[in-house]
């Protein structure tokens, strides 16, 4: 199938700037023209005269495993009920302009499938896989008590993470997500929000097993994304090697200029706060997720402030759970309070398609390049607030050359 976005104001995403007059030619849902000559026939025009287009949308952190915030309700699901959620999410992630995504964790193979066959609309899904986490730990979610192993070597898992505690167990847990198709690895370092038990200022694995999970990627020409909020976690994720700093909410001034000077990169995801806090108790966020959520919330934009100061590398994640997943684009209007839109927009389009290993893939419109396109009534630049209200402000998406949302009833 041949589209043409004809008329368009065209963003290139190395300059953050705009040139007017221009064409869009996608064919086969890869870009194979961008430029000012006649079209000629194609299959689908859409003419973007006095709009802005931009490429899709890039979230560097999702979760669609993590369907509702009813954790108590989730840990019950069958996996018709896992994969009727999930699809949904997937079409309304599209839908919102988000035609890449990188899931931090959680089994996603069955949803990728369907979302290759055209049994549902979904994202392009770059994935972790199951998280690994030390007993007890952030990925450790599983109730009750459990009997003692046999041996430190022993590991369990569920449909969202494995446990696993020393070297050799992280070693064989990497290897075993590897062989299964995870393009990255993600360790958890310190406590979290979204599970019960561990305190979120708690420091989890060690120097060894962080080294055995990134020597591991190394060898599959790959990466490891860390959970961290506590500065002495994320100094030990870096010093061993660690890629992405997922979060780092708590972090402080030494450790943000640790960071800078490591060149890893730090994905903020400070939308999933305000969602927690403002929508997790009528969707049954339990009471201590709810307490522990206050602590990173009200760290958030000083953290990107400490973050933007010592010339960290930032990502643009969301991390938002099911129900609060429709906040997604408001990620972009948080980040604006802090920095300049061609900051936020660098985030997303530039460093995200770097930690999708997808340069030139995605986040540009060139060719080569997947045809995802989002057609705005709003320049992202001079009013990100504003493009950042999607339902307003895009008025057609396009994914792999397919017109997958248009609200203005002219395409022909």
């Amino acid at each position: 199938m041949r589209t043409a976005v004809i008329n368009a104001t065209v963003l290139d995403t190395a300059t953050m700037t705009f040139t007017e007059g221009r064409s869009v030619v996608i064919d086969d849902g890869v870009i194979v023209d961008v430029g000012d000559a006649r079209v000629g026939s194609a299959d689908v025009i859409v003419d973007a005269a006095g709009q802005f287009v931009v490429p899709g949308l890039i979230d560097a952190h999702v979760h669609f495993r993590l369907a509702t915030l009813d954790f108590r309700s989730l840990a019950g699901w069958s996996e018709v009920e896992f994969g009727i959620a999930m699809a949904r999410l997937a079409t309304e992630t599209v839908e919102r302009g988000f035609t890449t995504v990188r899931d931090l964790g959680g089994e996603v193979t069955g949803l990728i499938r369907a979302i290759g066959r055209g049994a549902t609309i979904g994202p392009r899904i770059v994935r972790a896989g199951l998280m690994m986490s030390q007993t007890g730990g952030h990925g450790d979610a599983q109730g009750g008590p459990r009997e003692v192993p046999d041996c430190a070597c022993s590991l369990r898992s569920d449909w969202a993470s494995i446990v696993a505690d020393g070297p050799d167990a992280v070693l064989k847990a990497s290897r075993h997500l590897l062989r299964d198709g995870s393009d990255f690895l993600k360790i958890h370092v310190s406590g979290g929000v979204a599970t019960p038990s561990d305190p979120i200022d708690s420091v989890q694995y060690t120097p060894a097993e962080i080294r055995a999970a990134v020597t591991e990627a190394t060898h599959r020409g790959t990466y490891v994304a860390a959970h961290a909020y506590l500065p002495e976690a994320i100094a030990m994720a870096v010093s061993e090697g660690v890629t992405s700093i997922e979060h780092g909410n708590l972090i402080d001034d030494e450790t943000a200029q640790l960071v800078a000077e490591s060149d890893a990169i730090m994905v903020p995801t400070l939308v999933t706060y305000k969602a927690m806090n403002d929508l997790g108790p009528s969707f049954g966020l339990p009471r201590t997720n709810l307490e522990k959520n206050s602590v990173v919330y009200e760290s958030g934009l000083s953290s990107l402030e400490k973050a933007t100061t010592a010339g960290i590398t930032l990502g643009f994640g969301t991390d938002l759970i099911g129900e609060t997943q429709r906040m997604q684009n408001q990620e972009l209007a948080i980040r604006a309070e802090v920095e300049r839109p061609e900051a936020v927009l660098h985030s997303m389009w530039v460093v995200n398609a770097r930690l999708c290993r997808q340069e030139g893939r995605i986040g540009v419109i060139a060719p080569g390049a997947h045809g995802d396109v989002i057609v705005s009534r709003v320049d992202p630049i001079e009013d990100l607030v504003g493009f950042a209200d999607h339902a307003q402000s895009f008025v057609q998406v396009v994914q792999g050359g397919n017109v997958v949302v248009d609200r203005s009833g002219e395409r022909r």
